[in-house]
């Protein structure tokens, strides 16, 4: 099974009813399982939430309202900075992988180009390693994982400036 059929498979399954699926195929085996929604946390809600409501509940100290475009700088800073690049997602949860084997140098790093069909990294998932294909012709800005860390479906490992 091609990882291209396999996102199908994901995509269908999180826009139905369905929590569990199961199919297995000449040797190959999927499994499938919806997690409750409010089981993801993001952490850069909290604090810009925190951040507004603190000048509402105390209007007198100034340093309340000083902290608040602080802290909300950044956030504005990061989406800005993010418009218009191609996000590399991870299509299944697993370990991320930068190159195929310990010794070896990894598939791509900032600043090299890459095309649709380039291979950017490993995401191993129950013992088997999928190749991440870019998808997108560009030049790789960011690597948001480090090698050999976990990650989400649908969490972005590349931030790639497309041409």
């Amino acid at each position: 099974m091609k990882v291209q059929e396999i996102r199908e498979i994901i995509k269908l399954v999180d826009q139905s009813n369905i929590s569990e699926f199961s199919f297995e195929q000449e040797g190959s085996k999927i499994k499938l399982k919806k997690t409750e929604v409010g089981t993801v946390v993001y952490p850069t809600a909290a604090p810009e939430v925190k951040a507004v409501e603190a000048p509402k509940a105390a209007p007198a100290p100034a340093a309340a309202p000083v902290e608040a475009p602080k802290a909300a700088a950044p956030v504005a800073a990061v989406a800005q900075d993010t418009e218009g690049l191609h996000k590399i997602t991870s299509p299944m949860v697993g370990t991320f992988y930068q190159s195929p084997s310990p010794d070896a140098d990894a598939y791509v790093k900032a600043g090299d180009k890459v095309t649709g069909d380039s291979i950017v990294c490993i995401v191993e998932a129950m013992k088997l390693f999928n190749e991440i294909e870019a998808e997108v012709n560009g030049e790789i800005v960011e690597v948001l994982v480090k090698d050999g860390e976990l990650v989400e479906y649908g969490q972005a490992l590349f931030l790639v400036k497309p041409e």
